[in-house]
């Protein structure tokens, strides 16, 4: 007798195929805005209740907005916008997610197969423009390959080095009827090493144990690694006893108030980070990509460093400096077998060594390169860093969570410099693209993740313009997001390579037509708040954090101000502007360009 087979699943839509391919993944929000080539999307959500959709007012805001909703969570981000302008205005959020390791899936509509290349209305080769912005991408051209090809794109964005995976999803494929199967736990190619060679862990141990001047440099490969990763590090920076810095994308992987925190390291970092790195005989470097903005100039990097380097990307390694010992894997695992290989070594460090080592840190700690003066009378101008410092104090009295998110400028620099950052996934910045615009919609989607977390948004007057109108998102779903303007009127960091760089030559960096900040907010339903001296600074802060709206709050600074210390491009770690205000101040600018320090 022949046993009972049962009877093969109904087929459904591709966009209910879609939607339940979604949910078995895991989403629970989508950012998106409609058009005609998605419509069997949105009537799909419509019929559902599982997937909240968050309108958003740009596509490029979507992407941040995804962005930021997964690192803050660890989770994948998730896009849907339609075809044509839908998808290419996503491009700079793609590529925004692919420099700064953002795991996202996009979503994207596409004119129906019978019509790709016959430019078609809205038809774009979405697949050929966000080829470079993204880890992969994919165009479904059978419906077979529908649900195969989402659970493939979560397993590539979440797995080995995070990244953005557009699927481009053709109208008819949508329409039509199609089969589903389930979310796959392994690729059959794409199979990224995640446990580190034991005998490169051996090695770099030997390097560690051996070093007199040792310096752990990390990036945001540890912050993406999860919160063990940062657990682990602060375990074994205090077990080896060794200084740590970590880059823009780092913070919080390392708790701020720890003595052995040297602060952040390259263009805008500590003279104390900088000049470790440079002096270092060994430096372990975790989930950092060498970026020219930590590196400087390369030939004179860490001159006489060994280097160590983990990093889960095999094509990190080597790519941009030479390392002595190379470890591939996942920085957390790799941190965890460098704990246990550490103490199972019998080799002693030279603990006097290190002692002369921190003596020297301290030393270089005592110019204070990140001193301000602010100016007490009830009148006078605030000074940029100052308002930071005291965002940053005033945020301590809440028992809320705490996120911060950036635009990209000067601000960002000084939010990076003075806001300290005890713990991972609590600062949301865009590094590698350095995209002005990113710090309001990413902070939409660290609210979205986290409705009782306090999310401000760190902006410039120049940068909150790019995505302003994504204030009518967060009427639209009530989200308590801060953005806090240093507002100094000008493009500062444009102004101040100028300053520096071009003889005080201010050309096009001056805004002389800003909107009145707080009549805008209140146009978007919002509350306004505005501090125009040192003796308003306080209270405005206060009534922003208090509030349980929406808030605007433009903050006047000093205009003149510039952001240091800095390493003007092209220099070493150890030519820098320490700014008026460091002891030993820098003597300037050499005819070759280099700073005297």
């Amino acid at each position: 007798m022949q046993a009972a087979t049962a009877p093969p699943e109904p087929l459904q839509s591709g966009a209910e195929v879609l939607l339940r391919a979604l949910k078995d993944q895991g989403v629970e929000v989508v950012f998106g805005y409609p058009g005609g080539a998605v419509l069997p999307i949105y009537d799909a959500i419509f019929n559902q209740n599982a997937i909240r959709h968050i309108l958003v007012r740009h596509e490029q805001a979507a992407v941040h907005a995804a962005e930021g909703y997964a690192r803050s969570t660890g989770k994948v981000g998730v896009v849907l916008v339609t075809s044509g302008p839908g998808a290419t205005n996503a491009v700079t959020g793609l590529l925004d997610a692919l420099m700064d390791s953002v795991p996202v899936v996009c979503l994207t509509g596409q004119v129906p197969t019978h019509l790709i290349g016959n430019d078609a209305f809205q038809e774009a080769d979405t697949t050929g423009i966000t080829r470079p912005a993204t880890k992969h991408n994919y165009l479904v051209k059978q419906s077979g390959d529908l649900a195969r090809v989402v659970h493939e794109a979560f397993y590539v964005a979440s797995h080995g080095r995070p990244g953005p995976v557009v699927i481009d999803l053709p109208k008819d494929i949508l329409i039509g009827k199609a089969p589903y199967v389930g979310p796959v736990d392994t690729h059959r190619s794409y199979r990224p090493r995640t446990e580190p060679d034991p005998a490169q862990i051996a090695r770099a141990v030997a390097l560690l144990k051996g070093a007199k001047r040792p310096v752990i440099y990390t990036g945001g490969g540890v912050v993406n690694a999860g919160p063990e990763a940062a657990a682990a590090l602060t375990r074994f920076a205090r077990m080896s006893g060794f200084p740590c810095t970590n880059t823009l994308m780092g913070l919080g992987a390392f708790p701020a108030s720890d003595p052995q925190f040297l602060g952040m390291l390259g263009m805008h970092g500590t003279y104390e980070a900088n000049l470790a790195m440079h002096g270092a005989d060994v430096l372990l470097a975790i989930g950092a990509r060498f970026d020219d903005r930590v590196t400087g100039r390369l030939n004179a990097f860490c001159p006489d460093a060994k280097k160590i380097h983990i990093d889960i990307d095999p094509s990190s390694i080597n790519k941009t400096v030479p390392v002595d010992v190379a470890i591939i894997g996942d920085a957390g695992r790799a941190i965890a077998a460098l704990e246990a290989a550490w103490e199972e070594d019998a080799t002693v460090p030279d603990r006097a060594a290190l002692a002369v080592w921190w003596r020297q840190i301290d030393e270089w700690r005592a110019r204070q390169s990140l001193r301000f003066t602010q100016d007490t009378a009830p009148g006078a101008i605030i000074k940029p860093q100052y308002a930071i410092r005291r965002l940053w104090e005033l945020t301590q009295e809440h028992s809320r969570d705490v996120f911060i998110t950036t635009e990209v400028g000067q601000h960002q620099m000084w939010a990076a410099q003075h806001f300290g950052f005890e713990r991972p996934n609590r600062w949301m910045t865009s590094g590698g693209l350095g995209t002005m615009g990113y710090g309001l919609p990413a902070a939409m989607g660290v609210q979205i993740a986290h409705p009782e977390a306090l999310v401000i948004d760190i902006a410039g007057e120049a940068s909150i313009l790019m995505n302003i109108q994504e204030m009518g998102t967060l009427a639209q779903y009530r989200l308590p997001v801060k953005v806090f303007i240093l507002n100094n009127q000008y493009m500062g960091m444009i102004r101040q390579w100028q300053e520096l760089l071009h003889g005080s030559r201010y050309s096009e960096s001056y805004s002389n037509a800003l909107p009145d900040f707080v009549k805008l907010a209140e146009s978007f339903h919002a509350t306004g708040l505005r501090a125009e001296n040192y003796g308003q600074l306080d209270d405005v802060i206060r009534a922003m954090l208090a509030s349980d709206r929406a808030v605007i709050a433009d903050i006047a600074v000093d205009p003149k101000e510039n952001c240091f210390p800095m390493i003007p491009s092209g220099a070493a770690h150890n030519e820098m502007i320490l700014g008026a205000e460091g002891e030993g101040e820098a003597r300037g600018i050499t005819d070759e360009g280099l700073v005297l320090v």
